[in-house]
């Protein structure tokens, strides 16, 4: 099967015409038909139902549109990795992290060091799925993940089999918050014995901190329903919907420690908290020497702040 195809294809379901599309791809329409053909052939099912106006796909054609687009999604991502595997500088150590880490613990933790050691953060990982932080570093795609940790994630698992080096540097805490009432307090708050169901704000399960909120709910008893409306993958949209008042929901406390302090978010209820890590991870095996340098750095400060905070080296991780 050729990639073209599968553009071709892609292209023929945006057109909805034979012509529109191979003007599009910039080929004949004979050509370009003769393409689309193929593909089928390859198939071995009739993707296109030509006997409507505009074209439609059919059932298979349906099915193969979704798959096409995974393909072409993890072929584009495959080149983009490699090129940047080879075009990286031996001095450059190549950061991933999630959005709410980077608007956090990155600048508290890392930045202070990176511009000694020449850290080029991946600004696309922000809105990485959880497992394609592990992915990355196992495929050598990154030098090092900043990630959360908590005993009910399970997608850091490999990189724990394979024993790879982690660093505990900091600690944060998962707390539930809502909007603040103008008198203080949390606009959505438990009541006993109420039906009305609290509205919930919830990670998608592509999130890393959706282990942890589901978690939480399976520990703990509340004495009212919760029904989530809506799911989303980063903290920071959670955030935001959270202060526009849409429901409740759990964020890291140095992601909305500002609008605490403020006064625009409330803590619903402590009980229904509990204890993160934040992590560095590194393959042991690569021993680039800017990231051995940065490393050594990292184990000292986290030397420093143990002495500070001796409980930091065994934080509590419970459910409330």
């Amino acid at each position: 099967m050729d990639i073209i195809w599968l553009r071709d294809f892609e292209a023929l379901v945006a057109c909805k015409n034979f012509s529109r599309a191979a003007e599009e791809r910039n080929v004949s329409q004979p050509a370009f038909s003769r393409r689309i053909r193929a593909l089928e052939n390859e198939i071995g099912v009739r993707l296109i139902n030509r006997e409507t106006l505009p074209l439609t796909l059919t059932p298979a054609g349906e099915v193969f549109l979704s798959q096409a687009r995974i393909m072409l999604r993890t072929y584009e991502e495959t080149i983009e990795r490699c090129q940047t595997i080879d075009a990286a500088s031996e001095n450059v150590i190549r950061f991933a992290t999630s959005q709410s880490l980077y608007m956090t613990h990155y600048k508290n933790l890392i930045a202070p060091l990176a511009s000694k050691g020449g850290v080029d953060t991946d600004l696309n990982s922000t809105s990485w799925a959880a497992d394609q932080f592990v992915s990355a570093l196992q495929q050598s795609y990154c030098d090092v993940i900043l990630t959360y940790w908590h005993p009910s994630m399970d997608f850091l698992g490999p990189l724990e089999v394979a024993n790879f080096e982690y660093l505990t540097l900091s600690a944060d805490r998962l707390v539930l918050v809502s909007r603040a009432r103008p008198g203080g307090g949390p606009e959505f708050h438990f009541k006993a014995g109420s039906k009305e169901a609290l509205p919930l704000l919830s990670y998608g399960v592509v999130s890393a901190l959706r282990a942890v909120q589901d978690f939480l709910l399976g520990q703990t008893v509340t004495p009212q329903k919760i029904l989530i409306v809506n799911q989303n993958a980063l903290a920071n949209s959670v955030k935001a919907m959270i202060l526009e008042g849409f429901g409740m929901g759990w964020l890291p406390l140095n992601l909305c420690k500002t609008e605490l302090a403020e006064g625009r978010l409330a803590i619903v209820d402590e009980r229904l908290a509990t204890d993160l890590e934040v992590r560095v991870y590194r393959d042991p095996k690569n021993r680039k020497g800017t990231l051995d340098e940065l490393w050594k750095q990292l184990q000292q400060e986290q030397q420093l702040r143990l002495q500070r905070h001796p409980n930091m080296a065994a934080p509590r991780l419970h459910a409330g």
